[in-house]
This record gives structure tokens, sequence and C-alpha cells, in this order.
């Protein structure tokens, strides 16, 4: 069995963060192994409170894990602050970490700022670790420094990330009003589009996160890329089309929905 790292911020509330991660990893049958940089307090109404851990426990997270077991690849999630970010970029690096996908969270859906402003350009250097990076159309449009409310658009600001430094680009266009195309700018500079279809649910907590650690789950199994993006792309859409409600505002995703079927489970 393939083991999977997530390097990200906790979520009370389950359905996104480290908590999303290591769920969607399950799901794609590889061991998940979690580095916390940050405490959220949230429910399915927002995020009210984060508390960032400290720099040498994050990173001594990461050294014991690499210093024992052979990790195939990384997820990174939030990283809310330039120091953060910075110890995490020395850490992998030291450690000669490879195959890491960066999902660069900025606003939760509530619209809770999880990344300062001040870090938004050492995440920009940090995007030169990546393998893959898979920005929303709000997070690209800051990475990219452009406004994007089209396809043509979307491509141009996956050329600009692209030339941040990292290898491949993935734009989600979830945020998209006509379409949710996906576009992915891979290190050859080829584009695919990834066709989307769209489900009339507010249940779409930690779309983001799962997404991420399901393609990081098929890059650290020996995928391609555009494999582990489009196979990344039909669980998502899977998850999202049998999402559920567990409190008063926005639910998860259903990670195990084969499994929550087997159990019996009815979310009426």
């Amino acid at each position: 069995m393939k083991k999977v790292l997530t390097i990200a911020g906790s979520d009370s509330c389950g359905g996104a963060g480290i908590q999303a991660d290591l769920k969607a990893m399950s799901a794609q049958g590889v061991y998940g192994m979690s580095v916390i940089t940050a405490i959220t307090a949230q429910n399915s109404m927002g995020v009210f409170a984060v508390q960032e851990v400290d720099l040498n426990i994050i990173k001594k997270q990461i050294e014991v894990l690499y210093e024992d077991i052979e990790i195939s690849s990384v997820k990174i999630g939030m990283l809310s602050s330039s120091e953060i970010i910075k110890v995490v970029y020395e850490t992998l690096k030291n450690v000669n970490g490879k195959n890491i996908v960066i999902d660069p969270v900025m606003v939760s859906k509530s619209g809770y700022y999880l990344l300062k402003e001040e870090a938004i350009e050492a995440l920009k250097e940090f995007l030169k670790i990546g393998t893959l990076v898979t920005p929303n159309i709000p997070e690209a449009e800051i990475l990219a420094n452009m406004k994007i409310e089209s396809e043509e658009e979307m491509i141009l600001a996956a050329k600009k990330i692209k030339k941040l430094g990292a290898k491949n680009v993935l734009i989600k266009g979830g945020h998209r009003e006509d379409n949710c195309t996906d576009i992915l700018l891979t290190e050859e500079n080829e584009i695919v589009k990834l066709l989307g279809e769209r489900f009339e649910t507010k249940n779409t907590h930690g779309t983001g996160c799962t997404l991420s650690s399901t393609i990081a789950s098929y890059i650290g199994k020996g995928y391609s890329i555009e494999e582990s993006v489009k196979i990344g792309k039909r669980y998502i859409t899977d998850a999202i089309k049998n999402s559920f409600s567990i409190g008063e505002g926005v639910g998860p995703v259903g990670h195990f929905v084969d499994i929550y079927k087997k159990a019996g489970v009815d979310f009426e």
C-alpha cells in the first residue's frame, strides 16, 4: 500500500482539511498520514477561529515521518502564514519530498481568510516545489493577478501560474456560472479540458481538499498527472452528487458513499 501525506489544517467539522484528505485517501486505497499546520474551530456554518501550530512541531512532524516511512506523494493544504509556508518548503526540500500537490487554500466558503495577505508572495514562491497546483478561480485570480471570467482567461491564468514554477496547473471551474469545466495545463504545455457536471446542492464543503488528495493518491500510485486528475474529477463529481447535510449550513461531500450504502445509512 502506498503512503500519502497531507500537510494541512484540521477541520473540527470533519468535512474539509486533513479530515477530508484522510477520508479521500482511504477511499482511493492508500494509507493517509497527516502533518497538522493549524487547528480551526468550525461547523457547517463557517470558520470561527484559527490557531496555528508551533513551527518546530510542524517541522518535526514532517521530519520524523520521512525518517521512518517511504512517502509516495504529498498533498499541501492550509498554510496560513509566510513562516509556516517557509518551514514546510525548507523541510520538504531537506527530506527530498516528491510528487507534491498544492491546493492553495486562501478563503473558506464562509469567507474566512485562511491565508494571511502578507503570505501570498511566500505562497507564490512555494509553488516552485509543486508537481501540481490546483487553485479554484478566486485563488487563480490572486496567483495570476488577473480577472477570470472565461475559459480563455482560465488558460491564460494557468500559463501565468505555471511561470511561477509549478510543473502542472489545474484550474477548477466550479465558481463559473456558465459551466464548470476544469483546465489542466501540463508540464509539456498541453491543455486538457475536463468537462464538469453541476448538481443542485449546497453541500460542497471540502471539495478542493477532496479533489487534491485524490489526485495526490493516484500520483503516489504511479499514475500520470493527466490520469490522476481525470480520476480525481470523476471521484469528486460522484462525491458531490452524493453529498449530504449534517447541520444548518454547508454539508460535506460523500467520501465513502459505497460504504455508507452498504451500511444502510439513510441521509433523509
